[in-house]
């Protein structure tokens, strides 16, 4: 059997439907942030990221990369292995209280990614809970349909934010069978956010687990950062709150935060918690110098949110179709795969502007658009040139203007693992 062959043709297939994925090579400059060198493999230029998850700059914040240096000069660099083997380093106990105390829970457990935490926390959830029955939004992160996957429970697939048919779903399971609801507080492509108040009625009317993803909004949203969920008075209702440390906290790693009970549960049965290196120190000391400096400033937030909204009027007085969004998530729409990665490939070699295409299987075909997450550090400056740059490419690619109204906003996303099915 020619084994390579296989693994050339299933990468042509991607080529073909233009869904093979390039990864630009950028050296971010400690200091300068939004500021990048980009590595074209023939010389090396200055440019501008534009589509940074780092939403408030806090990958390049003192605070957090002094943590991390003196950390990691104190206790070297790696954790030494699973925290069952090795033992739980001091800084993430540290934390996990700085998490807990983030979102008013009892607990919280930190993994290696976001991935990971959804992956791992949602699976266990759903089997330990006796014939169990996820019901879980139409537009929810890949991570969390591969949760869903894998707990082996059933699962029903609810339109997204449509209260109506959840429902109808949770009156059909009826009252005394375990009930799990998984959503997300930010939807990260279209930047629209889920009816959190109405979810957690329905939850107590029909007695069912909420699991919210708030890994857009931690950091991002609520008086100390906590999220859509703080802002809105909410967190207290949510039975299980997962986040990230490598968006708006700027470091790495997932965390679930819950009850003791949920909690050690999970500690006590995930595999993907059990068997996986954890945190290194220095990691763990940077995060937790990050959420809280950000409980205590709003600085950063109050910035981020005002550049996000003076790039949407920018660029909609430019006549640019900006999709709709309530949040700090910028849509282009281009709506054609190879004009995406084309209009992408333009703004970087001819406008020093990085801005990565967003092509199917992450948003549905006919969709195709460019992801722009604006940031304190995004000043009016650089708004106009993106705007200028945005607008040439436009016309050299011959691209519409206008937003079609089937794409506002997204009704359906595609994963590799369809989220389809009971």
């Amino acid at each position: 059997m020619k084994y390579n062959e296989i693994f050339e043709s299933a990468v042509d297939a991607l080529k073909d439907e233009k869904r093979y994925r390039v990864f630009a090579e950028l050296e971010r400059i400690a200091g300068r942030f939004p500021r990048a060198i980009w590595h074209n493999g023939v010389d090396q230029r200055e440019i501008t990221v534009w589509c940074s998850n780092d939403y408030l700059g806090m990958g390049q914040h003192g605070h957090v990369t002094d943590a991390m240096r003196n950390t990691v000069g104190r206790m070297g660099a790696g954790a030494g292995g699973t925290r069952n083997i090795s033992g739980t380093n001091h800084p993430l106990v540290a934390l996990e209280h700085e998490l807990a105390d983030l979102h008013h829970k009892e607990a919280a457990l930190v993994f290696t990614s976001g991935f990971v935490s959804n992956e791992a926390a949602i699976s266990t959830i759903a089997r330990l809970l006796p014939d169990c029955l996820i019901l879980s939004d139409q537009l929810n992160h890949a991570s969390m349909i591969e949760g869903v996957r894998r707990s082996g429970a059933q699962k029903k697939i609810f339109r997204h934010n449509d209260m109506d048919y959840l429902e109808a779903l949770l009156k059909e399971a009826g009252s005394e069978r375990a009930k799990l609801i998984v959503f997300e507080s930010v939807y990260s492509m279209d930047g629209d956010v889920g009816p959190i108040e109405r979810i957690c009625d329905l939850a107590d009317t029909y007695g069912a687990m909420t699991y919210i993803d708030e890994v857009h909004a931690v950091g991002m949203y609520g008086p100390r950062g906590g999220g859509i969920a703080e802002r809105e008075g909410l967190m207290d209702r949510i039975d299980v709150i997962e986040g990230t440390l490598a968006k708006a906290f700027g470091v790495l790693g997932g965390y679930i935060t819950s009850s003791e009970a949920v909690v050690d549960a999970v500690r006590s049965y995930a595999p993907g918690f059990i068997f996986t290196t954890a945190l290194p120190p220095g990691l763990c000391a940077a995060a937790t110098a990050s959420i809280r400096h950000l409980k205590a400033s709003s600085a950063e937030r109050e910035g981020q949110q005002r550049q996000a909204q003076r790039t949407k009027d920018v660029l909609k007085a430019a006549g640019l179709p900006v999709m709709p969004s309530e949040t700090h998530i910028v849509p282009v729409l281009v709506a054609d795969p190879e004009k995406c990665k084309r209009a992408s490939d333009l703004l970087l070699e001819k406008h020093d502007i990085y801005i990565q295409p967003i092509n199917y299987p992450t948003v549905p075909r006919g969709t195709e658009r460019l992801r722009i997450t604006p940031t304190p550090f995004h000043d009016d400056a650089l708004i106009e040139h993106l705007k200028d740059s945005l607008c040439a490419v436009w016309d050299e690619l011959g691209l519409v203007r206008e937003t079609p109204a089937s794409a506002q906003p997204t009704r359906r996303k595609m994963e590799i693992f369809p989220a389809a099915g009971g």
